[in-house]
This record gives C-alpha cells, sequence and structure tokens, in this order.
C-alpha cells in the first residue's frame, strides 16, 4: 500500500486540538515521516504507526512548527533500543542543532544516524520500491518539498498458468520482468499468458511551506495526490503573500495548472476553528480536494 497519513495539519500555533505539521508516507511497510512538528510523538502512537518502521525523515524547513519534535522523536528511539540506521534530511543548520542538542544533553544515540545536508533539487532517495526528491519551494526562510514516487512494479504472475505451462519456479522473477519462456523443444510461451500487466507506478508531493508560486509546477506533474499548505482563507490572500503562505483557492489552482488527481489541504491557521470552508472554497477551483485531516489515512 502506497498512503499518507496525517499526524499535524496546523500551523505555528497547536489550537483546536490540531498539531502542527507531520504526516507519514508508507510504502509496502515502511514509513518516512515528513516533518516533525510538536506533537509527533504522541500522533504516532495515537495513530498506532509502529516508529521502528521509519528509517527516514524529511525536514522542510527550520520553522519550529515543522522540527521542534525531532530530537525528542530521535532521543526516545534510542531508549526504546532501536537498531535501524536513520536517515535524517534537512537544510544544512539541522545537523549543527542536532548535535548541539545531544551534546548538552550528553546524550549518545545507539543506532546509526545520518543527517544529510539539502542545499539544492535532488535525489535525496533512490531505492528498489521509492525514488524520493526534493525541490524549492517559495517560502520565508530555505525550505523544499519532497516528491516520492513508486517505482514501476513488476508484472503480476498467475502461478497457476505457470505451472499449466511447466514454467519452473526459478524463472517466476524472470516472467515478472517481462521476459518470455523458452522451452526444451524451442517452444515459446509469451509472457502474457502468464503474466498480467501491474498497476501504474504512483506519484505524492508535498509542497510544504510557500506562498503561490508556478515554479514548483513542473515537480508536482500529474501526482496522484499532492498536499499543499493553505494557511488562510481567499480573502487573505494579501497577509498569505506578505508571510510566504498560500490561501485555499492559491492551492487548488497549483493543483489544476498541475493536472495532479488528488490535493489535500492542510498547515491551517490557528485563528479558524472550524475547516469546512476550506474545503468548500477550495473546491471551487480544484474539485477534487479534501481537508488532511489528522488520523486518516489518504491511499495515494
Amino acid at each position: 500500500m502506497f498512503a499518507v497519513t496525517i499526524l499535524g495539519n496546523n500551523s505555528a500555533v497547536p489550537a483546536f486540538d490540531r498539531h502542527p505539521t507531520s504526516q507519514v508516507v508508507t510504502l509496502d511497510g515502511n514509513n518516512y515521516l515528513v516533518d516533525c512538528g510538536e506533537g509527533t510523538q504522541i500522533q504516532l502512537i495515537n495513530y498506532k504507526i509502529r516508529r521502528s518502521k521509519i528509517s527516514h525523515i524529511f525536514i522542510s524547513h527550520l520553522h519550529g512548527d515543522h522540527y521542534f519534535g525531532l530530537i525528542g522523536l530521535l532521543n526516545s528511539l534510542s531508549l526504546l533500543g532501536h537498531k535501524q540506521e536513520m536517515h535524517v534530511f534537512g537544510p544544512s543548520p539541522l545537523k549543527e542543532i542536532i548535535e548541539l542538542q545531544l551534546k548538552v544533553a550528553d546524550t549518545q544515540i545507539c543506532y546509526p544516524l545520518e543527517i544529510h545536508h539539502i542545499t539544492e533539487a535532488a535525489t535525496l532517495v533512490d531505492n528498489e520500491k521509492l525514488r524520493v526528491k526534493c525541490f524549492r519551494t517559495n517560502h520565508r526562510i530555505e525550505c523544499y518539498g519532497f516528491t516520492f514516487e513508486q517505482k514501476k512494479q513488476p508484472r503480476k504472475l498467475n502461478v497457476e498458468k505457470a505451472k499449466e505451462f511447466e514454467i519452473p519456479s526459478v524463472f517466476y522473477d524472470r516472467l515478472k520482468n517481462g521476459e518470455d519462456y523458452t522451452r526444451k523443444d524451442g517452444t515459446i510461451i509469451t509472457n502474457e499468458l502468464v503474466t498480467t500487466t501491474a498497476e501504474p507506478a504512483k506519484k505524492y508531493a508535498f509542497c510544504a511551506d510557500t506562498k503561490y508560486d508556478e515554479t514548483i509546477i513542473p515537480h508536482i506533474q500529474s501526482a496522484d495526490m499532492i498536499y499543499h499548505e493553505t494557511t488562510y482563507l481567499d480573502n487573505l490572500r494579501e497577509r498569505a503573500e506578505s508571510r510566504f503562505h498560500s490561501t485555499t483557492k492559491q492551492a487548488a489552482l497549483i493543483a489544476q495548472k498541475a493536472g495532479v488527481k488528488k490535493l489535500l489541504i492542510g498547515h491551517f491557521s490557528s485563528k479558524y476553528d472550524t475547516l469546512e470552508e476550506f474545503e468548500a472554497e477550495a473546491r471551487e477551483v480544484f474539485q477534487n480536494t479534501e481537508l488532511a485531516l489528522e488520523g486518516v489515512c489518504y491511499e495515494v
């Protein structure tokens, strides 16, 4: 399953039982944490997300509501005996901040911890199932969005058909990769007889904090789902612009111009106690919009 679980959907100040930004991207049982605002640990526990399955953390920028929960999470993992390598990606000052926090607390992390600097658009992770890239957004300080691109999946094997054609099991992986099978008598069993096409690879984009900026469109073009901030309703467009944030209709316009399939909106200002109007305004421009609600898992 390729999905996104929202842990926090509010902006700078926790309010109305909404928490600062954090979400988990899950692919085939592996968890990738995106931002780590205050309260992220509790939200992971509340929504029964296994911390031990988190191997990568991506911090978009160094405003506190996006990373003040990070040092606590890293410390807790150590106290819990975490063994897996942890890779943290973020703007260059992040490494110095974490190392200082560990130093003044005289804390030793018990697992391998690698902190990677982000300085420009780049590929951050590239494994057999997933490719993660970053791109610059237009915020008040250095800030990055992230794309999660599923790798092309192997073809689906019909095992009963393969047995019927007496294809040995040692050849099954090659069938999944699209090869035909040639029997000893020279008969060719074409791949289409024993396999079917896999589901298309999918793409999710986390657009981070940004004012309206069409330069991000090439990075998120045709994504199956994107998350875009909507700090304010559209009547406060000037305030959003001055604070390097976006409104409902601006996020929806980006989704429309990028040709994405689905838009999640979040990073709501604490001046709003209800959120229904956010969804209604965005849908005026881009119909397939949903609120990014805490605790909800959205399939990509």
